[in-house]
């Protein structure tokens, strides 16, 4: 969990949309072996980033299209994709997915 504005959330808090975090997957990566925007390849084509606070029959805050950055790199990358996405129009509806500074990530149990 990432995102919000406890520590060391629990999944039943989590689930009630009020503590801010959203469920994530922490990459570490070598960029000598696959880059960031292979990953922001990999992450648009396996999820609904049209889609808010909703992933299939997910619906809730905790579910929501978000990039957690850890550099102002990744977050200039992230910005551009998605500005790529748009411009080439790969998605019939608009783009909802968010970019933030990653702040504390924290183990599901």
């Amino acid at each position: 969990y990432t995102g919000g504005t406890i520590k060391n959330p629990a999944y039943r808090e989590i689930c009630t949309g009020r503590t801010g975090h959203a469920e994530a997957i922490k990459i570490t990566f070598d960029p000598s072996q696959v880059s960031y925007t292979e990953l922001l390849e990999v992450f648009f084509a396996t999820h609904d980033p049209t889609t808010l606070n909703r992933q299939g029959n997910d619906v809730g805050t905790q579910y929501r299209s978000e990039i957690f950055y850890t550099n102002p790199e990744q977050k200039e990358l992230a910005e551009q994709f998605i500005a790529l996405l748009q411009e080439e129009g790969i998605f019939a509806s608009p783009i909802v997915t968010t970019i933030s500074e990653e702040k504390s990530f924290y183990l599901a149990e």
